[in-house]
């Protein structure tokens, strides 16, 4: 009697925990024939200039929210990071943290600039060891929103070593 008092006990005090598998946030994917556009012309840029991509995907977002995008990155190699959000948004932002959370890029564009709806940077990994990427953006007429990120490597050259500079 007391073991199954016990096992009811638990199984209430679990209740939430196992029902509430429900309200996971979960990632899906969107279409925007324009951010297409600029997704295709910056793979072609990118790899004629010796970057591989890694990692890309479209997602939807919402106004005013963090996409967390967690990485593996390699000491020593040259990474370019690309995220472009919804061209009528009025501000993009992105962050980016190391494994002891310490930001190590922030970049910031506002509709209007040339090209204000891509963030683009070089960054060369310290450490071997994952990273977060926080990309966000703010609409002020759209609650739901399209953006796409895209993680580009430099290829080694013939000799072993990354060509370029950062």
């Amino acid at each position: 009697m007391k073991r199954s008092l016990l096992f009811l006990a638990c199984l209430f005090a679990l209740s939430p925990v196992i029902f509430a598998q429900k309200d996971v946030i979960r990632i899906e994917s969107c279409s925007d024939a324009q951010i297409q556009h600029q997704v295709d012309s910056l793979k072609e840029f990118y790899s004629k200039d010796g970057f591989i991509l890694l990692k890309e995907a479209s997602v939807a977002m919402q106004s005013e929210y963090e996409l967390p995008v967690i990485v593996p990155l390699t000491q020593g190699s040259w990474y370019q990071f690309i995220f472009i959000g919804d061209y009528t948004s009025k501000l993009y932002e992105v962050r980016m943290y190391d494994w002891d959370e310490k930001m190590v890029v922030y970049q910031k564009k506002q509709w209007g600039d040339v090209d204000g709806n891509i963030i683009s940077y070089s960054y060369i990994a310290k450490f071997s060891e994952y990273h977060m990427i926080k990309p966000v953006q703010v609409n002020k007429h759209k609650k739901n929103l399209c953006g796409y990120v895209m993680l580009f490597k430099k290829s080694a050259s013939p000799n072993g070593s990354s060509s370029g500079t950062k």
